[in-house]
Protein backbone atom coordinates (compact mmCIF):
# COMPACT_ATOMS: atom_id res chain seq x y z
CA UNK A 1 0.00 0.00 0.00
CA UNK A 2 1.43 3.53 -0.84
CA UNK A 3 2.30 5.92 2.04
CA UNK A 4 1.62 9.29 0.14
CA UNK A 5 -1.51 9.30 -0.29
CA UNK A 6 -4.27 11.53 -1.86
CA UNK A 7 -7.71 11.83 -0.78
CA UNK A 8 -10.49 11.89 -3.20
CA UNK A 9 -11.88 14.82 -1.46
CA UNK A 10 -8.86 16.75 -1.44
CA UNK A 11 -9.67 16.98 -5.02
CA UNK A 12 -13.35 17.15 -5.70
CA UNK A 13 -14.82 20.79 -6.30
CA UNK A 14 -11.08 21.98 -6.10
CA UNK A 15 -10.35 24.59 -8.89
CA UNK A 16 -8.78 24.11 -12.06
CA UNK A 17 -5.92 26.71 -12.93
CA UNK A 18 -3.76 27.16 -16.27
CA UNK A 19 -0.63 26.24 -15.18
CA UNK A 20 0.80 29.33 -17.21
CA UNK A 21 -1.01 32.19 -16.53
CA UNK A 22 -2.69 30.37 -12.80
CA UNK A 23 -6.16 31.84 -14.33
CA UNK A 24 -9.05 29.79 -12.69
CA UNK A 25 -10.48 27.60 -15.69
CA UNK A 26 -13.65 25.50 -13.71
CA UNK A 27 -14.17 23.19 -10.77
CA UNK A 28 -13.38 19.51 -10.56
CA UNK A 29 -16.67 17.49 -10.18
CA UNK A 30 -15.35 13.79 -10.54
CA UNK A 31 -12.50 11.64 -11.28
CA UNK A 32 -12.55 8.65 -14.19
CA UNK A 33 -10.69 5.46 -13.87
CA UNK A 34 -11.73 2.63 -16.17
CA UNK A 35 -11.55 -0.89 -14.29
CA UNK A 36 -9.17 -3.79 -16.40
CA UNK A 37 -6.31 -6.43 -14.98
CA UNK A 38 -4.67 -3.89 -12.89
CA UNK A 39 -4.82 -4.45 -9.17
CA UNK A 40 -4.78 -0.51 -8.61
CA UNK A 41 -7.31 1.25 -11.58
CA UNK A 42 -5.41 3.94 -12.96
CA UNK A 43 -7.27 7.62 -13.43
CA UNK A 44 -8.06 8.45 -17.53
CA UNK A 45 -9.68 11.53 -17.08
CA UNK A 46 -11.59 14.29 -14.89
CA UNK A 47 -15.06 15.67 -15.35
CA UNK A 48 -14.59 19.56 -14.67
CA UNK A 49 -17.48 21.58 -14.70
CA UNK A 50 -16.47 24.90 -17.06
CA UNK A 51 -18.94 27.62 -18.23
CA UNK A 52 -22.11 26.10 -16.39
CA UNK A 53 -21.26 22.21 -19.05
CA UNK A 54 -19.31 19.16 -17.18
CA UNK A 55 -16.06 18.67 -19.66
CA UNK A 56 -14.14 15.96 -20.13
CA UNK A 57 -9.97 16.81 -19.30
CA UNK A 58 -7.57 13.93 -20.30
CA UNK A 59 -5.38 12.84 -17.22
CA UNK A 60 -2.58 13.31 -19.52
CA UNK A 61 -3.00 16.71 -19.54
CA UNK A 62 -2.77 17.05 -15.96
CA UNK A 63 0.44 18.70 -14.43
CA UNK A 64 -0.03 18.62 -11.02
CA UNK A 65 -2.64 17.72 -8.22
CA UNK A 66 -2.43 19.75 -4.87
CA UNK A 67 -4.55 18.02 -2.74
CA UNK A 68 -7.23 20.57 -0.84
CA UNK A 69 -5.92 23.46 -3.16
CA UNK A 70 -5.71 23.07 -6.57
CA UNK A 71 -5.34 21.09 -9.59
CA UNK A 72 -3.53 22.09 -12.78
CA UNK A 73 -3.80 22.17 -16.87
CA UNK A 74 -1.06 21.80 -19.02
CA UNK A 75 -2.90 21.86 -22.18
CA UNK A 76 -3.12 23.97 -25.49
CA UNK A 77 -7.09 23.87 -24.95
CA UNK A 78 -9.95 22.78 -23.25
CA UNK A 79 -12.58 20.99 -25.59
CA UNK A 80 -15.26 21.92 -25.26
CA UNK A 81 -18.09 19.09 -25.73
CA UNK A 82 -19.85 18.06 -23.19
CA UNK A 83 -18.72 15.11 -21.03
CA UNK A 84 -20.30 11.82 -21.78
CA UNK A 85 -19.53 8.54 -20.02
CA UNK A 86 -18.15 5.57 -21.80
CA UNK A 87 -18.69 2.00 -21.48
CA UNK A 88 -16.90 0.74 -18.63
CA UNK A 89 -16.18 3.69 -16.90
CA UNK A 90 -16.46 4.57 -13.55
CA UNK A 91 -16.68 7.93 -11.53
CA UNK A 92 -15.20 8.10 -8.35
CA UNK A 93 -17.47 10.08 -6.40
CA UNK A 94 -20.45 9.55 -8.25
CA UNK A 95 -20.57 5.78 -8.49
CA UNK A 96 -18.47 4.64 -5.51
CA UNK A 97 -18.09 7.34 -2.83
CA UNK A 98 -20.19 6.47 0.31
CA UNK A 99 -21.87 3.32 -1.80
CA UNK A 100 -21.05 -0.35 -0.80
CA UNK A 101 -18.25 -2.00 -1.95
CA UNK A 102 -17.37 -6.36 -1.60
CA UNK A 103 -14.13 -6.69 0.91
CA UNK A 104 -12.84 -9.89 -0.51
CA UNK A 105 -10.70 -10.60 1.63
CA UNK A 106 -12.82 -10.06 4.89
CA UNK A 107 -16.43 -11.33 3.09
CA UNK A 108 -18.18 -8.49 4.22
CA UNK A 109 -19.59 -5.65 3.07
CA UNK A 110 -17.63 -1.90 3.38
CA UNK A 111 -18.34 1.95 1.94
CA UNK A 112 -16.32 3.63 0.74
CA UNK A 113 -15.93 7.11 2.88
CA UNK A 114 -12.68 7.74 1.08
CA UNK A 115 -11.00 6.75 -2.32
CA UNK A 116 -7.67 6.84 -2.04
CA UNK A 117 -5.05 7.16 -5.05
CA UNK A 118 -1.48 8.13 -5.19
CA UNK A 119 1.23 8.54 -8.14
CA UNK A 120 2.16 5.87 -10.36
CA UNK A 121 5.73 5.31 -11.83
CA UNK A 122 4.82 7.24 -14.72
CA UNK A 123 3.59 10.48 -13.21
CA UNK A 124 -0.25 9.70 -13.42
CA UNK A 125 -2.81 8.64 -10.86
CA UNK A 126 -3.81 5.33 -9.48
CA UNK A 127 -6.48 4.26 -7.13
CA UNK A 128 -5.04 2.12 -4.21
CA UNK A 129 -7.65 1.77 -1.95
CA UNK A 130 -10.52 2.90 -0.02
CA UNK A 131 -10.89 3.80 3.53
CA UNK A 132 -14.08 3.01 5.69
CA UNK A 133 -13.69 4.44 8.68
CA UNK A 134 -15.16 7.47 10.18
CA UNK A 135 -12.07 9.67 10.08
CA UNK A 136 -12.67 8.64 6.01
CA UNK A 137 -16.30 9.72 6.26
CA UNK A 138 -15.79 12.69 8.38
CA UNK A 139 -13.31 13.81 5.67
CA UNK A 140 -16.02 13.62 2.94
CA UNK A 141 -18.57 15.16 4.94
CA UNK A 142 -16.17 18.29 6.21
CA UNK A 143 -13.92 19.12 3.09
CA UNK A 144 -10.47 20.88 3.92
CA UNK A 145 -11.34 20.38 7.50
CA UNK A 146 -9.60 17.31 7.96
CA UNK A 147 -6.03 16.75 7.33
CA UNK A 148 -4.46 15.32 4.52
CA UNK A 149 -2.04 13.05 6.41
CA UNK A 150 -1.76 9.70 5.68
CA UNK A 151 -3.60 6.77 7.68
CA UNK A 152 -2.90 3.50 5.73
CA UNK A 153 -3.14 1.00 8.56
CA UNK A 154 -7.15 1.99 7.76
CA UNK A 155 -6.86 1.32 4.36
CA UNK A 156 -8.46 -1.81 2.32
CA UNK A 157 -6.30 -2.24 -0.44
CA UNK A 158 -8.28 -1.88 -4.10
CA UNK A 159 -7.04 -5.25 -5.20
CA UNK A 160 -9.35 -6.37 -2.47
CA UNK A 161 -12.09 -4.71 -3.71
CA UNK A 162 -15.14 -5.31 -5.64
CA UNK A 163 -17.47 -2.62 -6.61
CA UNK A 164 -21.20 -3.26 -7.39
CA UNK A 165 -21.47 -1.46 -10.93
CA UNK A 166 -25.59 -2.30 -10.85
CA UNK A 167 -26.09 1.48 -10.50
CA UNK A 168 -23.56 2.87 -12.75
CA UNK A 169 -24.92 3.78 -16.05
CA UNK A 170 -23.80 2.45 -19.36
CA UNK A 171 -20.98 0.37 -17.36
CA UNK A 172 -21.59 -3.03 -19.00
CA UNK A 173 -19.25 -4.50 -16.55
CA UNK A 174 -20.08 -7.36 -13.83
CA UNK A 175 -18.28 -8.54 -10.81
CA UNK A 176 -16.13 -11.49 -12.13
CA UNK A 177 -17.05 -15.19 -10.75
CA UNK A 178 -13.76 -15.88 -10.20
CA UNK A 179 -13.15 -13.34 -7.73
CA UNK A 180 -16.43 -14.74 -5.41
CA UNK A 181 -15.92 -18.24 -6.20
CA UNK A 182 -12.87 -18.15 -3.70
CA UNK A 183 -15.25 -17.49 -1.20
CA UNK A 184 -17.42 -20.35 0.86
CA UNK A 185 -20.76 -19.85 -0.07
CA UNK A 186 -21.92 -18.62 3.52
CA UNK A 187 -20.09 -16.08 3.24
CA UNK A 188 -21.48 -14.80 -0.42
CA UNK A 189 -24.48 -15.64 1.02
CA UNK A 190 -23.71 -13.42 4.03
CA UNK A 191 -22.99 -10.32 1.00
CA UNK A 192 -25.84 -11.04 -0.31
CA UNK A 193 -28.42 -10.82 2.73
CA UNK A 194 -26.16 -7.59 3.38
CA UNK A 195 -26.71 -5.95 0.49
CA UNK A 196 -29.60 -4.06 -1.26
CA UNK A 197 -31.30 -5.83 -3.42
CA UNK A 198 -30.35 -4.98 -6.55
CA UNK A 199 -26.44 -5.19 -5.09
CA UNK A 200 -28.02 -9.19 -3.75
CA UNK A 201 -29.23 -9.62 -7.44
CA UNK A 202 -25.49 -8.63 -9.09
CA UNK A 203 -24.26 -11.61 -6.45
CA UNK A 204 -26.41 -13.37 -7.66
CA UNK A 205 -25.71 -13.01 -10.86
CA UNK A 206 -22.14 -13.47 -10.78
CA UNK A 207 -22.04 -16.84 -8.74
CA UNK A 208 -25.10 -18.05 -11.86
CA UNK A 209 -22.33 -18.38 -13.97
CA UNK A 210 -21.64 -21.68 -11.79
CA UNK A 211 -24.95 -23.64 -11.41
CA UNK A 212 -23.67 -25.56 -8.79
CA UNK A 213 -22.51 -22.44 -6.70
CA UNK A 214 -25.44 -20.37 -7.54
CA UNK A 215 -27.10 -23.45 -5.59
CA UNK A 216 -24.91 -23.25 -2.21
CA UNK A 217 -25.40 -20.05 -2.15
CA UNK A 218 -29.41 -20.30 -2.16
CA UNK A 219 -28.96 -23.13 0.32
CA UNK A 220 -27.26 -20.57 2.87
CA UNK A 221 -29.61 -17.74 2.48
CA UNK A 222 -32.18 -17.50 4.54
CA UNK A 223 -36.15 -17.93 3.69
CA UNK A 224 -36.82 -14.27 3.19
CA UNK A 225 -33.95 -14.08 0.49
CA UNK A 226 -34.74 -17.01 -1.14
CA UNK A 227 -38.07 -16.24 -1.93
CA UNK A 228 -37.01 -12.91 -2.49
CA UNK A 229 -34.90 -13.70 -5.34
CA UNK A 230 -37.07 -16.26 -7.10
CA UNK A 231 -39.94 -14.83 -7.31
CA UNK A 232 -38.05 -12.45 -9.60
CA UNK A 233 -37.29 -15.65 -11.85
CA UNK A 234 -38.89 -17.48 -14.41
CA UNK A 235 -40.32 -20.78 -13.41
CA UNK A 236 -37.59 -22.56 -15.68
CA UNK A 237 -34.81 -20.87 -14.11
CA UNK A 238 -36.31 -21.38 -10.89
CA UNK A 239 -36.65 -25.17 -12.05
CA UNK A 240 -33.25 -25.15 -13.13
CA UNK A 241 -31.93 -23.85 -9.75
CA UNK A 242 -33.75 -26.36 -7.47
CA UNK A 243 -32.53 -28.86 -9.58
CA UNK A 244 -28.76 -28.11 -8.79
CA UNK A 245 -29.88 -27.63 -4.93
CA UNK A 246 -29.66 -30.64 -2.09
CA UNK A 247 -33.13 -32.29 -2.07
CA UNK A 248 -34.45 -31.47 1.28
CA UNK A 249 -32.88 -27.64 0.87
CA UNK A 250 -34.89 -27.84 -2.69
CA UNK A 251 -38.17 -29.23 -0.68
CA UNK A 252 -37.81 -26.20 1.76
CA UNK A 253 -37.63 -23.45 -0.95
CA UNK A 254 -40.56 -24.88 -2.98
CA UNK A 255 -42.66 -25.24 0.05
CA UNK A 256 -42.23 -21.20 0.47
CA UNK A 257 -43.25 -20.17 -3.21
CA UNK A 258 -46.36 -19.34 -3.88
CA UNK A 259 -49.08 -22.11 -4.91
CA UNK A 260 -49.90 -21.37 -7.50
CA UNK A 261 -45.92 -21.36 -8.93
CA UNK A 262 -45.18 -25.18 -7.14
CA UNK A 263 -46.87 -27.05 -9.44
CA UNK A 264 -45.68 -25.71 -12.69
CA UNK A 265 -41.71 -25.64 -11.10
CA UNK A 266 -41.80 -28.85 -10.07
CA UNK A 267 -43.05 -30.01 -13.56
CA UNK A 268 -39.95 -28.84 -14.81
CA UNK A 269 -37.26 -30.72 -12.18
CA UNK A 270 -35.52 -33.77 -13.71
CA UNK A 271 -36.99 -36.52 -12.65
CA UNK A 272 -34.81 -38.15 -9.96
CA UNK A 273 -34.87 -34.65 -8.12
CA UNK A 274 -38.65 -34.37 -8.96
CA UNK A 275 -39.50 -37.55 -7.07
CA UNK A 276 -37.39 -36.28 -3.93
CA UNK A 277 -38.88 -33.62 -3.43
CA UNK A 278 -42.26 -34.55 -3.47
CA UNK A 279 -41.83 -36.99 -1.16
CA UNK A 280 -40.63 -34.50 1.35
CA UNK A 281 -42.84 -32.12 0.69
CA UNK A 282 -45.72 -35.33 2.51
CA UNK A 283 -43.76 -34.27 5.80
CA UNK A 284 -43.88 -31.23 8.09
CA UNK A 285 -41.65 -29.15 7.61
CA UNK A 286 -40.53 -29.16 11.68
CA UNK A 287 -40.22 -33.37 12.26
CA UNK A 288 -37.80 -35.41 11.63
CA UNK A 289 -39.49 -36.09 8.24
CA UNK A 290 -39.58 -32.84 6.84
CA UNK A 291 -35.74 -32.31 8.24
CA UNK A 292 -34.08 -35.43 6.71
CA UNK A 293 -32.34 -35.34 3.22
CA UNK A 294 -32.97 -38.48 0.89
CA UNK A 295 -29.17 -38.73 -0.07
CA UNK A 296 -27.25 -40.98 2.36
CA UNK A 297 -24.94 -44.13 1.16
CA UNK A 298 -25.95 -47.83 1.80
CA UNK A 299 -23.65 -50.64 1.26
CA UNK A 300 -24.01 -54.51 2.60
CA UNK A 301 -22.12 -55.84 5.20
CA UNK A 302 -20.49 -57.78 2.64
CA UNK A 303 -18.47 -54.76 1.33
CA UNK A 304 -14.89 -54.51 1.72
CA UNK A 305 -13.44 -51.11 3.61
CA UNK A 306 -11.58 -50.79 0.86
CA UNK A 307 -14.49 -50.86 -1.58
CA UNK A 308 -16.49 -48.63 0.23
CA UNK A 309 -13.69 -45.84 0.88
CA UNK A 310 -13.83 -45.75 -3.16
CA UNK A 311 -17.78 -45.47 -2.90
CA UNK A 312 -17.06 -42.34 -0.57
CA UNK A 313 -14.92 -40.76 -2.73
CA UNK A 314 -16.76 -41.21 -6.32
CA UNK A 315 -20.55 -40.94 -3.92
CA UNK A 316 -22.46 -37.65 -5.31
CA UNK A 317 -23.98 -38.04 -1.90
CA UNK A 318 -23.78 -34.41 0.45
CA UNK A 319 -20.19 -34.28 1.64
CA UNK A 320 -21.52 -33.91 5.45
CA UNK A 321 -23.69 -37.13 5.34
CA UNK A 322 -20.44 -38.79 3.84
CA UNK A 323 -19.07 -39.07 7.45
CA UNK A 324 -20.97 -42.06 8.18
CA UNK A 325 -21.59 -45.56 5.93
CA UNK A 326 -25.34 -47.35 6.55
CA UNK A 327 -24.45 -50.80 6.36
CA UNK A 328 -27.48 -53.58 5.20
CA UNK A 329 -27.57 -57.35 5.90
CA UNK A 330 -28.63 -59.77 3.60
CA UNK A 331 -32.03 -59.43 3.91
CA UNK A 332 -31.29 -55.46 2.46
CA UNK A 333 -32.70 -54.46 6.03
CA UNK A 334 -30.64 -51.91 7.74
CA UNK A 335 -28.29 -53.43 10.46
CA UNK A 336 -25.55 -50.67 11.77
CA UNK A 337 -23.30 -47.68 10.61
CA UNK A 338 -19.56 -46.92 10.34
CA UNK A 339 -17.88 -43.50 10.74
CA UNK A 340 -15.47 -42.51 7.82
CA UNK A 341 -12.61 -42.43 10.85
CA UNK A 342 -13.95 -46.44 12.06
CA UNK A 343 -12.92 -47.23 8.13
CA UNK A 344 -9.80 -45.67 8.19
CA UNK A 345 -8.72 -47.09 11.06
CA UNK A 346 -9.41 -50.42 10.12
CA UNK A 347 -7.81 -52.65 7.44
CA UNK A 348 -8.51 -52.67 3.99
CA UNK A 349 -9.64 -56.03 3.62
CA UNK A 350 -12.14 -56.05 6.49
CA UNK A 351 -15.89 -56.52 5.84
CA UNK A 352 -17.89 -53.63 6.77
CA UNK A 353 -20.29 -56.19 8.64
CA UNK A 354 -17.35 -56.76 10.98
CA UNK A 355 -16.58 -53.33 12.19
CA UNK A 356 -20.16 -51.80 11.62
CA UNK A 357 -21.88 -50.39 15.07
CA UNK A 358 -25.24 -52.14 15.30
CA UNK A 359 -26.81 -50.25 18.16
CA UNK A 360 -28.01 -47.69 15.36
CA UNK A 361 -29.33 -44.32 17.36
CA UNK A 362 -32.23 -43.59 14.67
CA UNK A 363 -35.57 -41.47 15.08
CA UNK A 364 -38.67 -41.80 13.20
CA UNK A 365 -40.24 -39.33 10.19
CA UNK A 366 -42.91 -38.35 12.69
CA UNK A 367 -40.68 -37.17 15.82
CA UNK A 368 -40.81 -33.64 16.49
CA UNK A 369 -37.81 -31.44 16.83
CA UNK A 370 -37.39 -32.00 20.66
CA UNK A 371 -37.30 -36.16 20.25
CA UNK A 372 -34.76 -35.71 17.69
CA UNK A 373 -31.99 -33.22 19.12
CA UNK A 374 -32.30 -35.54 22.18
CA UNK A 375 -31.41 -38.81 19.79
CA UNK A 376 -28.96 -37.33 18.42
CA UNK A 377 -27.22 -35.92 21.48
CA UNK A 378 -27.74 -38.98 23.68
CA UNK A 379 -25.99 -41.27 20.93
CA UNK A 380 -23.37 -38.03 20.13
CA UNK A 381 -24.81 -38.23 16.32
CA UNK A 382 -23.60 -35.83 13.16
CA UNK A 383 -25.63 -38.21 11.11
CA UNK A 384 -29.04 -39.72 12.12
CA UNK A 385 -31.15 -41.85 9.70
CA UNK A 386 -34.52 -41.89 9.65
CA UNK A 387 -36.20 -44.99 9.77
CA UNK A 388 -39.72 -46.43 8.97
CA UNK A 389 -41.71 -47.86 11.71
CA UNK A 390 -40.33 -51.17 10.81
CA UNK A 391 -36.47 -50.23 11.58
CA UNK A 392 -36.30 -52.17 7.99
CA UNK A 393 -35.59 -48.83 6.09
CA UNK A 394 -33.80 -45.71 5.99
CA UNK A 395 -35.66 -42.83 4.40
CA UNK A 396 -33.45 -40.52 4.92
CA UNK A 397 -30.86 -38.66 6.88
CA UNK A 398 -30.37 -35.53 9.41
CA UNK A 399 -27.09 -33.79 9.47
CA UNK A 400 -25.80 -31.87 12.56
CA UNK A 401 -26.22 -28.14 10.83
CA UNK A 402 -29.49 -29.22 9.85
CA UNK A 403 -30.60 -29.20 13.12
CA UNK A 404 -28.36 -26.52 13.65
CA UNK A 405 -30.18 -23.86 11.30
CA UNK A 406 -33.51 -24.51 13.13
CA UNK A 407 -32.38 -24.48 16.87
CA UNK A 408 -30.33 -21.41 16.00
CA UNK A 409 -32.34 -18.04 16.18
CA UNK A 410 -33.75 -15.98 13.28
CA UNK A 411 -31.76 -13.54 11.94
CA UNK A 412 -29.00 -14.49 14.21
CA UNK A 413 -26.21 -14.20 11.06
CA UNK A 414 -27.77 -10.05 11.38
CA UNK A 415 -27.81 -10.28 15.15
CA UNK A 416 -24.12 -11.66 15.64
CA UNK A 417 -22.75 -8.96 13.18
CA UNK A 418 -21.89 -11.67 10.82
CA UNK A 419 -23.76 -9.43 7.50
CA UNK A 420 -23.64 -5.88 8.53
CA UNK A 421 -21.72 -3.94 6.33
CA UNK A 422 -18.79 -2.44 7.78
CA UNK A 423 -19.87 1.53 7.89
Amino acid sequence: MATELIHLSGIINRPLVDAKTGDRLGRVRDLIVRLGDSPHPPVTGLVVRIGGRDLFVPARKIADIEPGRRVTFNGAKVDLRRFERREGELLLARDLKARHLINLVGGRLIKANEIELTKDDSGGWEVVGVDPTARGLLRRLLPGRIGQGSEARAIVDWDSIQPFVSHVPTARLHIPYRKLAKMHPARIADLVEAASHEEGEEIIEAVGEDPALEADVFEELDPEHQIEFVEARTDAHAAQLLGSMAADDAADLISEIDQDRRAPILALLPEPQRCKVRSLLRYHPETAGGLMSPDFLLLPGTTTVEAALAAIRTSTVPREALSVVFVSDEDRRVAGSVSAVKMIQSSRDTPLAAVATTDLGHVHPDWDLGATVRKMSDFNLTVAPVLDPDHRTILGVITVDDVLELLLPSGFRRDYGMTAAEE
